[in-house]
């Protein structure tokens, strides 16, 4: 008798951790959830409407009326690509396709000049907000592990829960300002 039940507790036991990789595995590819935080904010001067990068803080602020922001965590320029500067919101477009700006591919000749919408490759992710005079744009990421970092191109990575969430609250013409 005892022998059958620790075959059964065996088993049991087996049958517990199959589950538990099975729905780690669910969970692990499910995109990381952050919906950005209600924060103050001194916007110094900057009108309700702007979006600020904060690029030390891997941070992007969406300026609100009554010194509040919506605060999102972001993906950042590695050393060397990053930029300040201010800018506007040209383009919204969902799930994008991507093409690869000229730096890319000069560090990377092989990739392919336009990525498909939905590719494990392409890293603009659920959205983007592209900004005038360049080739940067605010996106979501199929690297959800990468946000919090210094990382890109000069981009500005986002989960893509935030970058929808942030995609319904601007416009074009909307004035993106990215500080160190």
């Amino acid at each position: 008798m005892v022998g059958w039940l620790a075959r059964a507790s065996a088993a049991a036991h087996a049958l517990a951790v199959a589950a538990a990789a099975v729905i780690f595995l669910i969970v692990s590819t499910l995109p990381f959830a952050s919906a950005g935080e209600m924060v103050a904010f001194d916007a110094a001067g900057e009108a309700p409407g702007t979006v600020i990068v904060r690029t030390s803080e891997r941070k992007l602020y969406l300026v609100l009326e009554g010194g509040r922001a919506m605060r999102y965590v972001v993906g950042v320029g590695r050393l060397g690509r990053q930029w300040t500067g201010a800018s506007f919101i040209d383009g919204k477009h969902l799930r994008p396709h991507w093409a690869p700006p000229a730096a890319i591919k000069l560090n990377n000749p092989n990739i392919p000049d336009i990525i498909p919408s939905g590719s494990p490759a392409n890293p603009m992710g659920a959205a983007a907000l592209t900004l005038s005079g360049g080739e940067y744009a605010i996106h979501g990421t199929n690297r959800p592990d990468s946000i919090g970092r210094f990382v890109s191109y000069g981009c500005i990575r986002m989960y893509n829960e935030d970058i929808l969430d942030l995609f319904d609250r601007v416009d074009v013409g909307t004035l993106v300002v990215v500080r160190h």
